[in-house]
Protein backbone atom coordinates (compact mmCIF):
# COMPACT_ATOMS: atom_id res chain seq x y z
CA UNK A 1 0.00 0.00 0.00
CA UNK A 2 0.89 3.43 -0.89
CA UNK A 3 2.26 5.70 2.05
CA UNK A 4 0.76 8.75 3.71
CA UNK A 5 -2.55 10.63 2.94
CA UNK A 6 -3.74 9.74 -0.80
CA UNK A 7 -3.94 13.15 -2.80
CA UNK A 8 -6.20 13.10 -5.74
CA UNK A 9 -5.66 16.00 -7.94
CA UNK A 10 -8.33 17.00 -10.88
CA UNK A 11 -7.67 19.84 -12.96
CA UNK A 12 -9.77 21.10 -15.94
CA UNK A 13 -11.11 24.18 -18.37
CA UNK A 14 -14.16 25.74 -16.68
CA UNK A 15 -17.86 23.58 -17.35
CA UNK A 16 -16.14 20.54 -17.86
CA UNK A 17 -17.51 19.18 -14.50
CA UNK A 18 -14.84 19.29 -12.09
CA UNK A 19 -16.69 20.54 -9.18
CA UNK A 20 -19.19 17.91 -9.35
CA UNK A 21 -17.22 15.37 -10.28
CA UNK A 22 -14.94 15.82 -7.49
CA UNK A 23 -17.52 16.40 -5.06
CA UNK A 24 -19.00 12.91 -5.63
CA UNK A 25 -15.84 11.54 -5.41
CA UNK A 26 -14.86 12.42 -2.32
CA UNK A 27 -18.04 11.81 -0.82
CA UNK A 28 -17.40 8.01 -2.60
CA UNK A 29 -13.72 8.02 -0.98
CA UNK A 30 -14.76 9.36 2.37
CA UNK A 31 -12.00 12.63 1.45
CA UNK A 32 -11.92 16.20 2.27
CA UNK A 33 -12.91 18.06 -0.40
CA UNK A 34 -10.53 21.09 -1.41
CA UNK A 35 -12.20 23.25 -3.62
CA UNK A 36 -9.65 25.86 -4.70
CA UNK A 37 -11.72 27.77 -7.30
CA UNK A 38 -13.85 28.88 -4.54
CA UNK A 39 -11.28 30.73 -2.27
CA UNK A 40 -10.60 32.93 -5.44
CA UNK A 41 -14.02 32.96 -6.06
CA UNK A 42 -14.18 34.17 -2.11
CA UNK A 43 -11.86 36.71 -2.37
CA UNK A 44 -12.95 38.02 -5.97
CA UNK A 45 -16.14 38.64 -4.30
CA UNK A 46 -14.55 40.41 -1.16
CA UNK A 47 -12.64 42.67 -3.50
CA UNK A 48 -15.92 43.23 -5.81
CA UNK A 49 -17.56 44.16 -2.62
CA UNK A 50 -14.74 46.21 -1.42
CA UNK A 51 -14.78 47.84 -4.89
CA UNK A 52 -11.22 47.24 -4.80
CA UNK A 53 -9.35 48.46 -8.31
CA UNK A 54 -9.59 45.03 -9.67
CA UNK A 55 -6.33 45.91 -12.23
CA UNK A 56 -4.23 47.42 -8.36
CA UNK A 57 -2.45 44.08 -7.68
CA UNK A 58 -1.02 44.67 -4.51
CA UNK A 59 -4.42 46.17 -3.81
CA UNK A 60 -5.85 42.59 -4.66
CA UNK A 61 -2.83 41.04 -2.59
CA UNK A 62 -3.90 42.76 0.44
CA UNK A 63 -7.41 41.78 -0.15
CA UNK A 64 -6.21 38.30 0.39
CA UNK A 65 -4.39 39.03 3.24
CA UNK A 66 -7.27 40.24 5.05
CA UNK A 67 -9.76 37.92 4.07
CA UNK A 68 -10.27 34.50 6.26
CA UNK A 69 -11.87 31.84 4.50
CA UNK A 70 -13.42 28.61 5.46
CA UNK A 71 -14.48 25.45 3.60
CA UNK A 72 -16.33 23.24 5.70
CA UNK A 73 -17.59 19.78 4.64
CA UNK A 74 -22.03 20.02 4.54
CA UNK A 75 -23.67 16.90 4.27
CA UNK A 76 -23.77 14.00 1.41
CA UNK A 77 -22.09 14.10 -2.29
CA UNK A 78 -19.03 15.70 -0.65
CA UNK A 79 -20.42 19.58 -0.57
CA UNK A 80 -18.85 21.98 1.20
CA UNK A 81 -19.95 25.73 2.66
CA UNK A 82 -17.64 28.09 1.78
CA UNK A 83 -18.01 30.83 4.82
CA UNK A 84 -15.96 34.18 4.02
CA UNK A 85 -15.35 35.86 7.22
CA UNK A 86 -17.20 33.65 8.80
CA UNK A 87 -20.53 34.00 6.57
CA UNK A 88 -21.75 31.80 4.26
CA UNK A 89 -21.20 32.47 0.35
CA UNK A 90 -21.98 29.46 -0.73
CA UNK A 91 -23.88 30.91 -3.34
CA UNK A 92 -22.78 34.67 -3.52
CA UNK A 93 -19.64 33.35 -5.20
CA UNK A 94 -21.04 31.51 -7.91
CA UNK A 95 -22.81 34.57 -9.82
CA UNK A 96 -21.91 35.79 -13.06
CA UNK A 97 -20.20 38.84 -11.47
CA UNK A 98 -17.97 37.22 -9.62
CA UNK A 99 -17.34 34.16 -12.99
CA UNK A 100 -16.48 37.49 -15.28
CA UNK A 101 -14.53 38.63 -12.75
CA UNK A 102 -12.07 35.80 -11.06
CA UNK A 103 -9.43 36.23 -13.50
CA UNK A 104 -8.19 39.60 -12.13
CA UNK A 105 -7.29 37.26 -8.97
CA UNK A 106 -6.17 34.48 -11.00
CA UNK A 107 -3.56 36.46 -13.11
CA UNK A 108 -2.29 38.08 -9.99
CA UNK A 109 1.04 36.57 -8.87
CA UNK A 110 0.87 38.11 -5.58
CA UNK A 111 -2.68 36.46 -5.14
CA UNK A 112 -1.32 33.14 -6.65
CA UNK A 113 1.30 32.77 -4.40
CA UNK A 114 -0.59 33.36 -1.59
CA UNK A 115 -3.81 31.38 -1.90
CA UNK A 116 -1.31 28.36 -3.44
CA UNK A 117 0.53 28.75 0.12
CA UNK A 118 -3.13 28.08 2.05
CA UNK A 119 -4.03 25.89 0.09
CA UNK A 120 -0.81 23.45 0.46
CA UNK A 121 -1.54 24.70 4.41
CA UNK A 122 -4.64 22.90 4.46
CA UNK A 123 -3.56 19.59 2.60
CA UNK A 124 -0.79 19.80 4.98
CA UNK A 125 -3.16 20.17 7.56
CA UNK A 126 -5.35 17.04 6.56
CA UNK A 127 -5.62 13.30 7.60
CA UNK A 128 -6.63 11.06 5.16
CA UNK A 129 -7.35 10.83 1.37
CA UNK A 130 -7.91 14.78 -0.20
CA UNK A 131 -9.29 14.82 -3.53
CA UNK A 132 -8.78 18.39 -4.82
CA UNK A 133 -9.76 20.30 -7.60
CA UNK A 134 -8.68 23.53 -9.95
CA UNK A 135 -6.59 24.59 -12.88
CA UNK A 136 -3.01 24.38 -12.00
CA UNK A 137 -3.15 21.92 -9.42
CA UNK A 138 -1.13 18.78 -10.96
CA UNK A 139 1.71 21.45 -12.48
CA UNK A 140 2.42 24.01 -9.63
CA UNK A 141 0.10 23.22 -6.29
CA UNK A 142 0.40 19.54 -5.69
CA UNK A 143 3.30 18.44 -8.93
CA UNK A 144 3.77 15.30 -6.21
CA UNK A 145 0.29 14.05 -6.14
CA UNK A 146 -0.28 10.29 -6.36
CA UNK A 147 -3.56 10.89 -8.96
CA UNK A 148 -3.63 13.81 -11.34
CA UNK A 149 -6.65 14.00 -13.55
CA UNK A 150 -7.34 16.29 -16.50
CA UNK A 151 -11.25 16.54 -16.76
CA UNK A 152 -12.25 17.97 -19.98
CA UNK A 153 -15.40 18.52 -22.36
CA UNK A 154 -16.07 20.01 -25.32
CA UNK A 155 -17.20 23.96 -25.60
CA UNK A 156 -20.48 22.78 -26.88
CA UNK A 157 -21.29 20.42 -23.91
CA UNK A 158 -19.94 22.74 -21.23
CA UNK A 159 -22.08 25.91 -22.62
CA UNK A 160 -25.26 23.29 -22.48
CA UNK A 161 -24.47 22.52 -18.65
CA UNK A 162 -23.89 26.34 -17.55
CA UNK A 163 -26.88 26.78 -19.22
CA UNK A 164 -28.57 24.21 -17.23
CA UNK A 165 -26.90 25.95 -13.97
CA UNK A 166 -28.39 29.43 -14.93
CA UNK A 167 -31.57 28.41 -15.55
CA UNK A 168 -33.78 30.99 -17.03
CA UNK A 169 -31.33 33.23 -16.22
CA UNK A 170 -29.29 31.85 -18.95
CA UNK A 171 -27.95 33.64 -22.08
CA UNK A 172 -28.28 32.10 -25.14
CA UNK A 173 -26.05 29.33 -26.12
CA UNK A 174 -23.82 31.44 -28.62
CA UNK A 175 -23.23 33.61 -26.00
CA UNK A 176 -22.20 30.98 -23.24
CA UNK A 177 -19.89 29.57 -25.69
CA UNK A 178 -18.15 32.61 -26.50
CA UNK A 179 -17.47 33.32 -22.71
CA UNK A 180 -16.23 29.76 -22.21
CA UNK A 181 -13.91 29.84 -25.26
CA UNK A 182 -12.62 33.72 -23.76
CA UNK A 183 -11.99 32.17 -20.85
CA UNK A 184 -10.10 29.41 -21.64
CA UNK A 185 -7.72 31.79 -23.93
CA UNK A 186 -7.37 33.34 -20.20
CA UNK A 187 -6.58 30.18 -18.54
CA UNK A 188 -4.28 28.84 -20.82
CA UNK A 189 -2.00 31.89 -21.62
CA UNK A 190 -1.98 33.67 -18.42
CA UNK A 191 1.77 34.31 -17.16
CA UNK A 192 1.09 33.13 -13.30
CA UNK A 193 -0.49 28.76 -13.23
CA UNK A 194 -1.75 28.75 -16.75
CA UNK A 195 -4.30 25.78 -16.85
CA UNK A 196 -1.83 22.64 -18.46
CA UNK A 197 -2.64 19.29 -18.79
CA UNK A 198 0.55 18.06 -17.00
CA UNK A 199 2.13 14.44 -18.85
CA UNK A 200 1.64 12.35 -15.95
CA UNK A 201 -2.60 13.37 -15.98
CA UNK A 202 -5.13 10.83 -16.74
CA UNK A 203 -7.50 12.80 -19.42
CA UNK A 204 -10.77 12.51 -19.02
CA UNK A 205 -13.30 13.57 -21.52
CA UNK A 206 -16.56 13.84 -19.99
CA UNK A 207 -18.50 15.12 -23.02
CA UNK A 208 -20.35 11.61 -23.85
CA UNK A 209 -19.91 9.98 -19.79
CA UNK A 210 -22.81 10.61 -17.13
CA UNK A 211 -21.87 11.99 -13.93
CA UNK A 212 -21.71 8.76 -12.68
CA UNK A 213 -19.33 7.06 -15.24
CA UNK A 214 -16.77 9.58 -14.98
CA UNK A 215 -16.75 9.29 -10.73
CA UNK A 216 -16.22 5.43 -11.30
CA UNK A 217 -13.60 6.12 -13.57
CA UNK A 218 -11.59 8.91 -11.18
CA UNK A 219 -13.01 6.35 -8.51
CA UNK A 220 -10.70 3.76 -10.38
CA UNK A 221 -7.84 5.45 -10.58
CA UNK A 222 -7.51 6.24 -6.92
CA UNK A 223 -8.22 2.73 -6.12
CA UNK A 224 -5.50 1.70 -8.42
CA UNK A 225 -2.97 4.63 -6.97
CA UNK A 226 -3.22 3.24 -3.37
CA UNK A 227 -2.31 -0.14 -4.01
CA UNK A 228 0.83 0.79 -5.86
CA UNK A 229 3.34 0.12 -3.84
Amino acid sequence: MSQGPLLVVIDGPAGAGKSTAARRLADRLGAFYLDTGAMYRACTLRALRLGTDLSDGAALAAVVDETKIELLPDGPEGKCRVLLDGHDVSEAIRTREVTNSIHHLANEPRVRERLVARQQALAVARAGTIVAEGRDLGSVVFPHAQVKIYLDASVTERARRRAEDLGGDAPAPEKLQQEITARDRRDTTRLVGPLTRVDDAHYVDSSSMTLEEVVDHMAALAAAAGQAP
